[in-house]
């Protein structure tokens, strides 16, 4: 049993902040950003906009990309941060707002790498028979948790969404899911976090960051990660048509580009129009490039991602 990705969408909100319109209310101006993130803009969800709308709109693109109904998934894996509520899972709003009345639907929180380990999960799930089509969603609203008076974090963010329909397919078929990877490492999980939370007691914080750290973290895990999965499957990274890095800021994926070899009209970026949307940002970027037609049917595409845990991790696949 195979598994692959028939369907790809995303969504966007629709409030387009400038770096500009930033600098109107922080020490920092559009120079400063673009020269240590490369980020120009980021869309932010307005007011009674939350997760599960982003969520629901990416995935019924997905569908229609897809040619499903919602009646023939039999299940929903939410990855996000930003989830609407504590509880219920947000996956179970989209399972709703969609018409969805069968099957399982939940969140999984892994930061920036959720959406890696949500699609591991699915893989998992529909290789196992439990399942023959599951939606996997990168969703959030990261500018309801930024610190928006700390110039070094809130002008790295932004809201969208993103998701795939998995399904089982023969074990002839050229396009798959061929090797998910995923790590994570307790002992760094004060350098990416948002510090509140139910069971201590305080649900009134916001994000902080060692941009240092997550700097060199990020390069390392992710080239460590997708190297050693190029190198299990036999594959070498010359042979990958286009590389969707998750989309932290630019210096990070263009060392990473570099570290790997890889010229940088074979990897994807739309940090500079999105910015960081943490778990949303690898099906975002995933779904923008296929929908402009550069990436393509039949193409042999690396994910790699880094995030908060720290976790990080890479899949391998061809569309």
């Amino acid at each position: 049993m195979k598994v692959k990705i028939v369907g790809i969408g995303h969504s966007l909100p629709s409030n387009l902040v400038t770096n500009d319109e930033l600098s109107n209310k922080l020490d920092t101006n559009d120079e400063w950003i673009k020269t240590r993130t490369g980020i120009k803009q980021r869309l932010l969800a307005p007011a009674g906009v939350f997760t599960s709308d982003l969520a629901t709109e990416a995935l019924k693109n997905a569908m229609l990309d897809a040619n499903v109904n919602p009646s023939d998934l039999d299940g929903i894996i939410l990855a996000t941060t930003t989830p609407d509520l504590l509880m219920p899972a947000t996956a179970a709003k989209v399972q709703q707002k969609i018409g969805m009345n069968r099957g399982f639907a939940f969140d999984i929180q892994a930061a920036c790498t959720g959406f890696l380990y949500a699609l591991n999960i699915g893989y998992s799930m529909i290789t196992a028979k439990q399942a023959k089509k599951i939606a996997i969603i990168g969703a959030e609203t990261m500018s309801r948790i930024v610190d928006w008076s700390d110039r070094r974090t809130c002008v790295l963010f932004g809201d969208g969404a993103g998701a795939v329909i998995l399904t089982e397919t023969d074990p002839e078929d050229v396009s798959q899911i061929m090797a998910i990877d995923i790590h994570s490492d307790g002992n760094t999980l004060d350098i990416l976090k948002v510090g509140g939370g139910v069971s201590i007691g305080s649900l009134d914080a916001k994000l902080e960051m060692n941009g240092q750290e997550v700097y060199k973290f990020a390069i390392e895990s992710m080239y460590n990660s997708l190297s050693n999965l190029l190198e299990k499957s036999n594959l070498s990274v010359r042979e990958v048509d286009w590389i969707v890095a998750h989309q932290a800021n630019c210096r990070i994926i263009f060392s990473l580009a570099a570290k790997l070899g890889i010229p940088m009209e074979k990897v994807a970026v739309t940090v500079d129009i999105h910015a960081n949307t943490s778990a949303a940002s690898i099906p975002l970027a995933l779904s923008v490039y296929k929908e402009c037609g550069e990436i393509k049917k039949g193409n042999l595409i690396a994910l790699t991602a880094v995030g908060a845990g720290m976790t990080w991790g890479s899949a391998l696949l061809r569309l």
